[in-house]
């Protein structure tokens, strides 16, 4: 009887040790202007009270709700400053971002959240033809600094002309300052009817890709386990899909 008592016992600290440190444990989630995923509500008609929107950002409310964990969202920018910011804040996510070889020590890793393919889009008129990353090195390719794609074209030997903002791009393939655009796929598209630019072409798939929280490497891990678990339950039950559909 002693032994069931005792196990019971520890059982139930160990139960209200967990809750005590979700609710007690604020987590300060960063993102950035990247539509249709995270955006200001002034990119969208979804309004919210913090003025962040998007599919990403519905699915992490979501996520952040069940999982019974304290939070605070911002939208900042640039993209580099607050990925470096959650590089060193203990208690810091960001999102959404890709998980790649080079990134995945760096953090804690909750997703996959949404997919977002990599391409490369050229004008509607234009006549290149690219079959590889390495027939890249023939054109001025234009991609967004800090960035998983212009990181990983770099890292393949292709120069990428960066700018802060990736809603310059569009306007840069347009004058023909640069010959190509490397991107997300969704985002891409989406940007470009932003800056009123429509009919790219999409010149080469590079790669499939999906989005993720990464958090800090000091977030407690039952934190992000228990992220995680709630994540997988969203997926099974429908509930991401029912988020996503919202943009579609």
């Amino acid at each position: 009887m002693k032994y069931w008592s005792t196990c019971l016992a520890f059982i139930s600290l160990l139960t209200f040790s967990s809750t005590s440190l979700s609710q007690a444990y604020r987590l300060m989630l960063q993102t950035e202007n990247y539509p249709p995923f995270n955006m200001s509500i002034e990119d969208k008609n979804f309004s919210r009270e913090s003025g962040i929107d998007g599919i990403a950002t519905d699915i992490v409310r979501e996520l952040m709700k069940r999982s019974n964990i304290d939070y605070t969202m911002t939208l900042r920018f640039p993209w580099k400053r607050i990925y470096d910011l959650t590089l060193k804040k203990p208690n810091y996510g960001i999102f959404s971002t890709t998980l790649t070889e080079e990134r995945k020590p760096l953090f804690q890793w909750v997703g996959p959240l949404v997919s977002n393919n990599w391409v490369i889009f050229v004008k509607s008129d234009s006549d290149i033809v690219i079959n590889s990353i390495e027939d890249l090195k023939k054109y001025k390719v234009g991609g967004y600094k800090g960035d998983a794609i212009a990181q990983h074209l770099k890292a393949n030997g292709i120069e990428v002309i960066e700018s802060h903002k990736d809603n310059a791009n569009p306007k840069k393939l347009q004058s023909g300052r640069i010959d190509a655009w490397a991107t997300g796929e969704l985002t891409g598209r989406y940007i470009a009817d932003l800056e009123g630019i429509s009919g790219l072409k999409t010149a080469f798939d590079m790669r499939n890709t999906d989005l993720y929280i990464a958090l800090n490497l000091g977030v407690p891990k039952e934190i992000v386990n228990r992220l995680q678990g709630t994540l997988d339950s969203m997926r099974s039950d429908g509930v991401v899909t029912q988020l996503t559909q919202r943009y579609q």
